[in-house]
């Protein structure tokens, strides 16, 4: 259900012409039973998946918080911040990170309990090497983990341990800007709309031409964006704009 709920809603963006910023802030999810009660959304019944309303300070909805995205960008086991923030960062905000450098380990989650990944990460910041593109990559991980690994909303971490340790969802983005929890986090990536229009433009291309966007593609690609814009920033008019363009037809 949950790969059907993605599928559902992005369908949905397409029928509706619907701006990119829904692509981490809805008002609404597709939703079934199953996955409602999942959520915790009250008042769905039936196997059927359609669109179903939320309440105003609901996280749920978007593709940021879908148990399909949440799922995939954890191991079963445990959750971590940066295989999550660099999905993020790279699917839908458009910015690759750079790959970690040979000589550093990897930071695994302590399944014990004992500390958090939280504490982890400030250790393994310490290294300038490391600093740089965990400022970039963290922050949006720290604000899933709200989220279990399938994608269940938890306040605490699990623990072997008598005491479960609180989650804490806040972080700073690279540009100075702080969000205390998800919720916040979704409002300031939503208020950006066109870096994200600009990324699914990006993303549109490289699936229909089977290659990433070249350096002379800019300007083509630029002005894809800006037609799509002026058009009122939906993602169905987004792919028309590109198909009509010479980045489409010349491939």
């Amino acid at each position: 259900f949950m790969l059907a709920e993605s599928r559902a809603y992005f369908r949905e963006l397409l029928d509706q012409d619907l701006g990119a910023s829904h692509l981490v802030r809805s008002d609404f999810a597709m939703l079934n039973e199953r996955l409602a009660k999942h959520y915790g959304v009250p008042g769905v019944v039936g196997c059927e998946i359609r669109r179903v309303p939320l309440p105003a300070d609901s996280p749920r909805g978007a593709f940021l918080t879908q148990g399909a995205v949440l799922k995939v960008t954890a191991n079963g086991t445990t959750t971590s911040p940066v295989t999550r923030g660099a999905f993020v960062t790279e699917r839908l905000l458009g910015r690759r990170p750079e790959p970690p450098p040979s000589n550093v380990e990897a930071v695994e989650p302590d399944v014990r309990g004992v500390t958090t990944i939280r504490e982890q990460l400030a250790k393994h910041r310490t290294d300038a090497t490391c600093a740089s593109c965990h400022a970039k990559i963290d922050p949006p991980g720290f604000a899933l983990e709200s989220f279990d690994v399938i994608g269940g909303y938890r306040t605490r971490y699990q623990s072997t341990t008598e005491s479960k340790p609180p989650v804490d969802p806040s972080g700073t983005l690279p540009d100075g800007r702080a969000f205390k929890d998800v919720r916040e986090f979704q409002a300031l990536v939503a208020a950006d709309a066109d870096a994200l229009l600009r990324n699914m433009a990006e993303q549109f291309l490289v699936y229909s031409t089977g290659r990433p966007p070249r350096f002379s593609d800019r300007d083509e690609l630029a002005a894809v964006v800006t037609l799509a814009k002026g058009a009122g920033r939906g993602l169905r008019t987004l792919i028309h704009e590109l198909v009509r363009s010479e980045l489409f037809r010349a491939r």
